[in-house]
């Protein structure tokens, strides 16, 4: 109670005592304040400074991240600076004549098949100077694994050397190496006997791809891209081959002999990069690849198919409906890539029929893109004399469009994986490629699968002086029965 008397009789003069200290320390303060007014006003300045340099090095900092990013999230680009084609000895050539007498000793007393064959042979597209493996030529014609063997380090050994000749790349100078041929698989691998050959480093990535079919080649490229863009600054080539030496099939069986009468010698070596220096040099750069694989059909799957005919013979088989396949293929193909090339006035008409077709007018026949307003040149698969006649005719091509193919077709035959390459030359032979060109390759193979390689050529291709033309371009094209 005392103390709260007291408190209260104090009261007044504790709250005065207490305001005059709270206006004594603020009067000071105020005198403080004036005299460091101008130091505060300069270090406000100052701090300013430091915070923009800070902003700016922040910001700096931010975009060469983003940059950094960016670049390395980009796909590398990936060059074709060159390729060579395997050009078989003149003593190789085996004429139509010759294939039937040949067919004839294999056949034995068969006639139906031997007039098959020779049937087949005059309707085929293959001209008199295509080539054969040196156990075809044997009387009797009876290849061995041996003689598929040595089949394929000449093949392969001088296309290899070719390709070194042409561009002065070094074997040791290769990082990666895919090598594909479809049927032949020996042991140790085709790419390890590339490697064996020309003593590559340890530490290259190779794969040897089977079993894929004529459209192997286009395929093997994909792969090399998938690498080179995992891996900057290499080097990758690829080999493309068939070796059919022991895949001469012996038997009657109609839609085995067919394989017989369409395939023919031939390989292809290709260099590919994405290191900066090659980019000068490089013929063309790669665009797209569209692959399509139709193998869940029952249909496609089995058009093409290596198998035993009733008497335990091994051949190939081709099916009657193999053009349908193939046209089915090319289409679903077609699709995945127009978005991609075509014109918008193309897409457009594209889009409006579809959309008739499927809402308005089942009878409305769907619009066919014209794929000659966004390629210059097209590379068709010459498998076959009828293969290239359907394509032709679904996309509408000239007879200039489709010349490379037919007479890819008419000199060499079916090279298999390889043929694409053939057809290129043709048109490099013929002085056709102009910078800024845009190529459309079309591979088609057993499974049954459509891949479509898209080019643009980076240079003015000047006509070769070497490679599988350059001693008979004068001379095509021939007319084709």
């Amino acid at each position: 109670m005392l103390c709260y008397k007291y408190l209260v009789n104090k009261m007044l003069a504790y709250i005065l005592v207490s305001v005059a200290a709270v206006c004594l320390t603020m009067h000071g303060v105020r005198l403080r304040l004036r005299a460091d007014l101008h130091d505060l006003l300069c270090l406000w300045s100052l701090l300013q400074l430091q915070l923009d340099s800070i902003y700016i090095s922040v910001i700096s900092l931010v975009a060469i991240i983003l940059g950094t990013v960016y670049y390395m999230s980009k796909p590398c680009k990936v060059f074709l600076v060159d390729y060579a084609c395997y050009k078989p000895p003149a003593s190789y050539q085996m004429s139509p004549s010759t294939f039937v007498d040949q067919s004839q000793i294999l056949l034995g007393e068969s006639k139906e098949a031997a007039e098959f064959v020779k049937k087949i042979v005059e309707r085929s597209g293959l001209g008199p100077d295509t080539h054969m493996p040196p156990a075809v030529h044997r009387n009797p014609p009876r290849p061995t694994f041996d003689d598929s063997y040595v089949e394929a380090q000449t093949t392969i050994f001088a296309v290899m050397d070719s390709l070194f000749e042409k561009t002065g790349l070094r074997p040791r100078d290769i990082n990666i190496l895919v090598v594909n041929s479809c049927i032949y698989c020996p042991t140790p691998s085709i790419s390890a006997m590339i490697m064996n050959k020309y003593k590559m480093r340890s530490d290259i990535k190779s794969f040897n791809l089977n079993g894929m079919g004529c459209s192997a080649g286009l395929i093997s490229v994909s792969l090399a891209r998938d690498l080179l863009r995992t891996h900057p600054n290499s080097n990758a080539v690829v080999l493309s081959t068939e070796i059919i030496s022991h895949c001469v099939y012996t038997g009657s069986e109609r839609s085995m002999l067919l394989t017989n009468c369409l395939f023919r010698l031939g390989g292809a070596a290709i260099f590919l990069s994405n290191k900066r220096k090659e980019r000068q040099r490089a013929k063309y750069s790669l665009v797209y690849l569209v692959r399509t694989h139709k193998g869940a059909d029952d249909k496609a799957y089995n058009c093409i198919r290596q198998t035993e005919d009733a008497k335990g013979m091994v051949g190939t088989s081709l099916s009657k409906e193999l053009t349908i396949i193939a046209g089915d293929a090319l289409k679903a193909n077609m699709t995945s890539l127009g978005h991609l090339v075509l014109p918008a006035s193309e897409q457009l008409w594209f889009a409006l029929t579809f959309i008739g077709h499927k809402f308005i007018n089942p009878k409305w026949k769907p619009y066919i893109p014209d794929f000659k307003k966004a390629f210059d040149h097209f590379c068709i698969h010459a498998g076959g004399k009828a293969v290239v006649d359907e394509i032709q005719k679904g996309l509408k091509l000239s007879n200039e469009q489709v010349e490379g193919s037919r007479m890819a077709l008419y000199k060499f035959g079916n090279t298999s994986s390889s043929c694409l390459w053939y057809v290129l030359s043709y048109n490099e032979a013929k002085g056709r490629m102009q910078k800024g060109d845009r190529l459309w390759q079309i591979g088609l193979g057993s499974g049954f699968k459509c891949i479509s390689a898209v080019w643009k050529c980076s240079r003015t291709i000047e006509t070769p002086t070497d490679g599988p033309w350059s001693d008979c371009i004068d001379k095509y094209p021939v007319h084709i029965p």
